[in-house]
């Protein structure tokens, strides 16, 4: 997928800024996938009768299956011209995901740092996923490298300066 004209740039958003994703409804299948994609097999996800015997009473949902739901829900909340994630820092996992559950995503503005003279910069996202209750089951701090706008170019004011190899500076 390419950037659209719906995706924003760096310089298009601001601090305190905040949007709510869609939903998505969390499945046995999905579970069972991340399970086999990432060979955590733990009964807890995939075994219903050790399930029943935990206090969770049922499977739960893999932490980081969440959080990668939660990111992919993220994409277009709002829809960004993310070059790069750089950062999860401070992520709680505060409670459990179930099957049948829909999630959704929060997120935040919290920093902006220019980078590269406004070509790129780093956003820091307040995020948090949480269920169809309202109940926050994860939340945590992101950082994004998006794709700026750029500053124009300042026209020269005078001759360039330039550096023989000894380093004696000379005139154009």
């Amino acid at each position: 997928m390419s950037f659209t004209k719906i995706h924003l740039y760096f310089d298009d958003v601001a601090i305190g800024q905040e949007w709510d994703s869609l939903g998505r409804t969390v499945t046995e299948a999905d579970i069972v996938n991340f399970a086999g994609l990432s060979g955590d097999f733990n009964p807890i996800h995939v075994d219903h009768e050790f399930a029943r015997s935990t206090p969770f009473r049922r499977p739960v949902a893999h932490g980081l299956l969440v959080w990668s739901m939660g990111s992919g829900l993220g994409l277009n909340a709002p829809p960004m011209r993310t070059l790069a994630i750089i950062n999860i820092r401070e992520w709680i996992f505060d409670g459990p995901v179930f099957i049948g559950d829909t999630i959704r995503v929060r997120n935040k503005i919290l920093e902006k740092e220019v980078r590269a003279r406004g070509r790129r910069g780093v956003i820091t996202w307040g995020r948090e996923i949480y269920k169809q209750d309202g109940k926050i089951v994860q939340h945590g701090v992101t950082l994004t490298l998006v794709e700026g706008r750029g500053q124009p170019s300042e026209p020269a004011t005078g001759p360039a300066e330039v550096r023989s190899e000894t380093g004696d500076t000379m005139a154009s």
